[in-house]
């Protein structure tokens, strides 16, 4: 079979939903994907029931038709071996907060100098800039802060809890998807790659 996608190769530093969900599309469109985990804070969608066969069913869903490397960023070494290989990658995709991969040495402008070619996505909950980028948020707080929420329930018992993560999905994984592609579009053209702050807000 001939997939879209093939020849793509995505460095996978997200947990959870929103870039699982992003890099899952991805990977089934043909794209080569590496996911990176912690050795020591196991992702918790490992921990997560329901269970089939001893792994959690939510962990072999979004992770399916990707790699799994266990890398301690804390290590300078992993920190180097990143820097070593990301030449041979197209894109990277990480959902830490703001700060986080440049404290690291992996952020975009350190990365770019490498591969001028990289694409490279981060999906938070406010997005890089403003007064909101540090704090913590989930699914609920941005689907209240955007006025989302506000359009479901009534006066009297106020809005209901979803059954889905909306803002996750919608806000976060469908947004990077669009916009990775369309970097990738540009690149040809170009030759260049480029930086995408998603805020799930």
């Amino acid at each position: 079979m001939s997939y879209t996608l093939k020849g793509l190769k995505i460095l996978d530093f997200s947990t959870l939903l929103p870039g699982p969900f992003a890099t899952l599309y991805l990977a089934d469109l043909g794209a080569e994907v590496v996911h990176i985990e912690s050795p020591t804070r196991p992702d918790l969608l490992r921990l997560m029931p329901p269970f089939a066969n001893g792994q959690a069913t939510s962990q072999s869903y979004l992770n399916r038709n990707k790699q799994s490397v266990a890398l301690d960023l804390k290590d300078p070494a992993n920190i180097e071996l990143v820097k070593s290989k990301i030449a041979d990658y197209d894109i990277v995709i990480e959902q830490f907060r703001p700060g986080v991969m440049q404290r690291l040495g992996l952020d975009y402008s350190i990365l770019s100098e490498i591969n001028p070619k990289l694409i490279y996505c981060s999906i938070t909950g406010y997005g890089q800039t403003g007064t909101y980028k540090a704090k913590a948020g989930h699914d609920i707080n941005y689907l209240a802060l955007s006025g989302i929420a506000g359009h479901s329930g009534r006066i009297e018992s106020g809005p209901p809890a979803l059954g889905i993560q909306v803002a996750d999905v919608a806000g976060g994984s469908m947004h990077a998807v669009i916009a990775i592609l369309a970097a990738v579009i540009e690149r040809q053209r170009s030759g260049k790659g480029q930086y995408i702050d998603i805020s799930m807000t």
